[in-house]
């Protein structure tokens, strides 16, 4: 087995992915456009997460766990819960946790981090 940890796109405070034993270990992923609704901010992360996985050599198939945070969860559950069944491939959802938090700026709706095999 590979012990080696791989870093990606590193900066002084965090990397984006780091890689170890096979694993993938993303960091929390938001919309860069933040004007869209919650189904509009969740598609255009996971478009995001996409390219993500595929420069570590992974896809969504591969996913292993999500943790979605929500800035409201009364309201925003049910729109980014249909972007992301239209998104997760049929058979391969990932465990997955969802709460609602404060997130680090007002126009944020969403942020997802995952972990998937590679």
């Amino acid at each position: 087995m590979n012990n080696a940890i791989t870093r990606h796109q590193t900066n002084a405070r965090m990397s984006r992915i780091v890689v170890h034993a096979g694993t993938a270990y993303f960091a929390g992923v938001v919309a860069a456009e933040r004007s869209g609704d919650i189904k509009v901010q969740t598609t255009e992360i996971l478009k995001r997460i996409d390219a993500l996985l595929a420069s570590v050599g992974s896809d969504s198939t591969r996913l292993l766990t999500a943790q979605i945070w929500l800035k409201d969860i009364a309201t925003d559950f049910q729109g980014m819960n249909e972007a992301w069944d239209a998104w997760v491939p049929h058979g391969c959802a990932p465990t997955r946790a969802t709460c609602q938090a404060l997130l680090g700026a007002p126009d944020m709706l969403v942020e997802i981090i995952v972990t998937a095999a590679v």
